[in-house]
């Protein structure tokens, strides 16, 4: 094998890529991947049928009877992430997702060249982002992406809540935004992914919630008829049946008050019309360059990676408790995620999926007394 012939010549020698997943889960690798400390004029030189390919990124075919063996050399992670930005997100992604840490050197590039993620195209930086939130590992990756610096950069807004309440970069603590996001990933995993308007809709709601807390119960019925389509009444009325407490630790939740069916209404609606502003302003590029403005030290950021098209899907979430009682969107039937339709971006798999991580997040089961 080549590890052997390496080892003799005194290099190192790994495999990588997707072989090392297929013999994880004990199946025969189509092809393998392997990376080394020597240099590409070496594995010429130690192999005979050996060619060099590719221009930009130049790697080695090792033939092997019937196999090749594609050879990359090692490459300092400062040249790395030069060449291709988007390796700085996808080593935050593999890092979140396998509990992965940084060397010394790779975090220091992380962090000092993570401006350069904006010269990526919307499209691009859409799907790395979707590709962390969307998998179950999002609230690792926004631990990463605080920790290094990248938040500020992607999302600003969110960012900006991390510093008003002290949350410092390598903090252990949690609050409702991660809290949100632990229970996204309690349901989803690598092979049972959510639809980009899912975390998108958590995102504006969160951001609607701590510009302006709200009482429990308000939440409680917002979530409700969300997921049962807008009917305000049946919402209420499972609602004022919680005999649970609140979260009292996020303090984008009010002391409980003592609300009549109208004022509850009139509340959760109004709830629901400042979700779908947040989510506004989570689009509009000025709103989104001076979340941070005020922290001198911020990088400047006016990014924007929702298209109009997600938008409109993620908005959906919220119109269907605005319109109330006079507009009625087709309730879920059955609890059992249907994993096929929520990374499809089924309104009610979707709507059905937020509405319970919402109210597991404000009611947790586990919550002692």
């Amino acid at each position: 094998m080549t590890d052997d012939i390496y080892a003799c010549h005194g290099y190192e020698v790994y495999l990588v890529g997707g072989c090392v997943r297929d013999l994880m889960l004990n199946r025969i690798p189509k092809d393998f991947d392997i990376i080394t400390s020597a240099e590409l004029k070496e594995v010429v030189r130690v192999f005979s049928q050996c060619e060099i390919v590719g221009k930009r990124f130049p790697i080695c075919h090792v033939h092997f009877e019937n196999t090749i063996v594609e050879v990359q050399t090692v490459i300092p992670a400062s040249t790395s992430f030069q060449e291709d930005c988007a390796r700085i997100l996808r080593a935050i992604r593999i890092a979140a997702r396998l509990g992965f840490r940084f060397s010394r050197e790779t975090a220091h590039f992380v962090k000092h060249l993570s401006p350069s993620i904006l010269k990526l195209d919307r499209g691009r930086l859409l799907m790395e982002m979707n590709y962390m939130l969307a998998y179950g590992s999002a609230e690792a990756s926004l631990r990463l992406l605080w920790k290094f610096g990248l938040l500020e950069v992607l999302l600003p807004i969110q960012a900006a809540y991390l510093v008003k309440h002290g949350f410092r970069r390598r903090d252990k603590r949690s609050n409702l935004l991660l809290s949100l996001f632990s229970n996204l990933d309690k349901l989803l995993a690598p092979d049972r992914p959510c639809h980009s308007s899912l975390w998108i809709a958590i995102l504006a709601f969160h951001k609607a919630l701590s510009d302006q807390p709200r009482d429990p119960l308000v939440v409680a019925v917002f979530s409700l008829a969300v997921y049962n389509g807008g009917d305000m009444l049946e919402a209420v009325k499972i609602a004022r049946r919680i005999n649970k407490s609140h979260d009292e630790s996020f303090c984008e939740l009010l002391e409980p008050r003592d609300l009549d069916f109208e004022a509850l209404k009139h509340e959760v609606m109004d709830f629901a019309e400042s979700s779908k502003g947040a989510l506004s302003k989570m689009t509009d590029e000025y709103f989104v360059s001076q979340a941070m403005a005020g922290y001198s030290r911020a990088p400047f950021s006016d990014l924007v990676f929702i298209p109009l098209a997600l938008y409109l899907k993620a908005s959906k979430i919220f119109e269907c408790v605005r319109g109330g009682g006079e507009r009625r969107f087709a309730s879920k039937q059955g609890s059992k995620i249907d994993y096929e339709s929520l990374a499809y971006g089924s309104p009610q798999e979707v709507r059905h999926t937020f509405a319970r991580i919402v109210f597991d997040t404000v009611y947790p089961l586990d919550l002692t007394e």
